[in-house]
C-alpha cells in the first residue's frame, strides 16, 4: 500500500502544503530580485511596430465528459485575467511571469469554478481553465528566440480526445498559483509586447516587437502514433522546431522541443493503435 503524501491526507494538509509552496516561491523571487532579476511589469496597449506572431484558441471546447458549465466559467476567468497581461512589455533582460501579473485567482475577484487537473485526473477549482492562457502564450513564444525559464507539463498524460486541435499535442502548459508558473526571459536587444483579447468564441494573442526578428520559426510534430504497451495505450510523437532565415529560406537549426510518451486516459476504441512488445 502506497503511503499518502502529507498534502494528500486531507483538505487542510493540502492547503498547508500549498501555502508552504507559495511562501517558498515568494522568498525565492525576492532573492532573485536582489540578485538582479527584473520582472516585466510595464503595460502599454499601443502596439509596437512589428508583428511577430499571432494565434487564437477556441474558448469553449468539448473535453470528453467534462461539464460544459466549467467551460462557460473558464470564459469568465479568461476575461478577468486577460487585461492584466494585455500590453505587457518585456524589455531586454526582463522576465515575464504569468502569476506575478495575474495574481491569485480568488472568488472575491470574481473568478469562477473551472476545470483543473489534480493527480493527473480532471478536477475543478476557483480560477480553473487558465492553463489555456499560458498554452497560448507558450505557443507564441516558441516562435521567437525568447528564453523559456519555467514551463510545466501535465506529467505525460493525454487526458482528453482531440477536438479541433490546431497545435501539436505536447505543447501545452500546467500552472498553479504561484509555484507552478510560466516564465520566459528576454535575452535579445528587442522589446517585446503581448496583446491579449477575449472574444465571444476565441482567446486571441499577438506578440509584437520593437523591430523584426532575425529569424522565423516553424514548430511541428513528427512520428505521431498510438501504441499499446503491456495493455496500456500511449500517445507518441516528437515536437520539433526549425529556425529559418527569412531572407534566404535556409534552415539554420533544427531542435527537439519535446518527445511525447503520454498515457491515454480516455476511451481508445476509435484509435488506430500499434501493439508494442518490450523484450
Amino acid at each position: 500500500m502506497n503511503r499518502k503524501l502529507f498534502c494528500q491526507i486531507s483538505p487542510l494538509t493540502y492547503r498547508i502544503s500549498t501555502r508552504k509552496c507559495q511562501l517558498i516561491r515568494n522568498i525565492s523571487d525576492g532573492i532573485c530580485q536582489l540578485r538582479g532579476v527584473r520582472f516585466a511589469a510595464t503595460r502599454d496597449t499601443n502596439p509596437l511596430p512589428t508583428r511577430i506572431y499571432q494565434h487564437q484558441s477556441l474558448i469553449r471546447r468539448k473535453l470528453g465528459k467534462v461539464d460544459m458549465t466549467l467551460q462557460e466559467n473558464k470564459a469568465v476567468n479568461l476575461s478577468l485575467a486577460a487585461p492584466l497581461v494585455n500590453g505587457i512589455l518585456i524589455r531586454p533582460g526582463e522576465t515575464f511571469s504569468f502569476w506575478r501579473l495575474v495574481g491569485d485567482t480568488t472568488a472575491e475577484k470574481g473568478y469562477k469554478t473551472g476545470l483543473t487537473i489534480a493527480g493527473n485526473v480532471p478536477s475543478q477549482g476557483i480560477g480553473g481553465g487558465l492553463c489555456q492562457f499560458t498554452n497560448l502564450i507558450h505557443w507564441i513564444v516558441l516562435h521567437t528566440p525568447l528564453t523559456i525559464v519555467e514551463h510545466h507539463h501535465h506529467d505525460g498524460m493525454d487526458l482528453f480526445p482531440d477536438f479541433g486541435r490546431q497545435i501539436p499535442f505536447g505543447t501545452g502548459t500546467s500552472i498553479l498559483y504561484n509555484y507552478k508558473d510560466y516564465r520566459f526571459r528576454n535575452d535579445t536587444p528587442l522589446t517585446y509586447q503581448l496583446l491579449i483579447h477575449v472574444g465571444d468564441r476565441y482567446l486571441s494573442g499577438e506578440l509584437r516587437a520593437s523591430a523584426p526578428q532575425p529569424y522565423r520559426y516553424h514548430i511541428y510534430a513528427e512520428n505521431e502514433y498510438f501504441s499499446r504497451e503491456d495493455g496500456v495505450v500511449y500517445r507518441n510523437g516528437t515536437i520539433l522546431r526549425d529556425t529559418i532565415d527569412p531572407v534566404t529560406g535556409n534552415h539554420i537549426k533544427r531542435e527537439t522541443i519535446r518527445v511525447n510518451h503520454a498515457r491515454v486516459l480516455y476511451n481508445t476504441d476509435h484509435l488506430t493503435i500499434i501493439d508494442v512488445t518490450h523484450s
